[in-house]
């Protein structure tokens, strides 16, 4: 008999280890996606945001400087020629 109780305890153990190694599991797999989230959040401010702001102030300045050179830097400028023009 103190055989068998023994062979229960071991099938037990055995199987509360599965689970502890699922878990295990379960943690590395989570901890694997949040770093690979804050790669992705780094390489998001570290790469494509600067880049789409100098694409985007580029495209700005061009389109400034062309208003500055078909209006000046007046109120037209600023305001707009449809607008100037309606308030005159």
């Amino acid at each position: 008999m103190p055989g068998s109780v023994s062979s229960l305890d071991s099938s037990s153990t055995t199987s509360s280890d599965d689970y502890y190694d699922s878990d295990d599991e379960y943690r590395l797999a989570q901890q694997e996606w949040e770093e690979s989230i804050q790669q992705l959040q780094q390489l998001v401010s570290m790469v494509l945001l600067p880049f789409f702001g100098k694409w985007l102030g580029r495209r700005w300045s061009h389109w400034a400087f062309a208003r500055y050179v078909r209006l000046g830097l007046g109120k037209a400028f600023f305001l707009g020629e449809n607008l100037l023009l309606a308030s005159l």
